[in-house]
């Protein structure tokens, strides 16, 4: 099978149990086409850097990040187990933005990704970060729903 359709693939995780779908279409894509995957971890740094916010904010950023390169090392497992090359990567910064700059900047042919991150009134008051990618990526985006 020739590799002209996705070389690139970027899978987006926050680490929850709503990406591990997400993560199984990627690696599944990716093994195919023989593509190599980027998984991504965003530290959302616009909840950390309030300035009314000072005491321990070093340590929340230490332990957010800490989970993020728990989340790409489990896509990079999962990648392994079936023979696909994962690059892991974390970023600081708005998820939705730091994904599509991302995409956009680094050759990516295809951006998998869960409904990550908040539900609720959160997502009422900020949107989803899914829903913001998909609206301002100029890369093929797809979204997996996570279990129920």
């Amino acid at each position: 099978m020739e590799r002209a359709f996705y070389r690139n693939i970027l899978i987006a995780t926050d680490g929850s149990k709503n990406t591990q779908k997400a993560i199984s279409y990627g690696i599944e894509i990716a093994k195919l086409s023989e593509a190599a995957v980027h998984a991504l971890y965003v530290v959302n740094t616009s909840s950390i850097i309030s300035d009314y916010w000072t005491i321990g904010k070093k340590n929340i950023y230490e332990i957010i990040r800490s989970e993020g390169e728990k989340a790409v090392s489990e896509v990079k497992k999962i990648g392994e187990a079936s023979g696909v090359e994962v690059k892991e990567i974390v970023l600081d910064g708005y998820p939705s933005s730091v994904i599509t700059d991302f995409a956009e900047n680094n050759n990516i042919d295809l951006i998998v990704m869960g409904t990550l991150g908040k539900t609720g009134l959160d997502k009422l008051l900020i949107g989803s970060v899914a829903e913001k990618v998909v609206r301002s990526s100029k890369v093929p985006v797809m979204v997996v729903r996570g279990k129920e």
